[in-house]
């Protein structure tokens, strides 16, 4: 059974930065892509970036390329969002989500990213 974990979310100040972590158990962790989506408030979800299994290929949507770093550590079975210089407009629940994509398929779709399991999510608010 899936089960993914996420923490580190919380309130910050317009600038700043915050790490998301989330540790996933269930599954073979080190073999799967890995994402992160978000929900705005009475917003639909949207997907916010990827991360192959062994860490290389790496996918932002263009609103937090150049602030948000995804990574995963495999030994430990975590995913990472680091956020920096973040904005109002990044207040969302945030999710990892086992992502189905496989390094198998040339480039990458997050295509049906809605039905991917996810953890339960953690708020990030962004306010000043």
């Amino acid at each position: 059974q899936v089960q993914l974990v996420e923490s580190g979310g919380g309130l910050v100040q317009p600038g700043g930065s915050l790490r998301l972590s989330c540790t996933a158990s269930g599954f073979p962790f080190s073999g799967s892509y890995m994402s992160w989506v978000r929900q705005e408030p009475g917003w639909g979800l949207e997907w916010v970036s990827s991360i192959s299994n062994d860490g290389v290929d790496k996918h932002y949507r263009d609103s937090v390329k150049g602030r948000f770093t995804i990574s995963r550590d495999n030994a430990k079975n975590t995913l990472y969002l680091d956020m920096h210089n973040l904005q109002s407009e990044d207040t969302a629940v945030y999710y990892c989500a086992r992502d189905p994509w496989t390094s198998s398929k040339p480039g990458y779709d997050y295509f049906g990213f809605p039905s991917w399991p996810r953890g339960q999510g953690t708020l990030v608010t962004v306010s000043g």
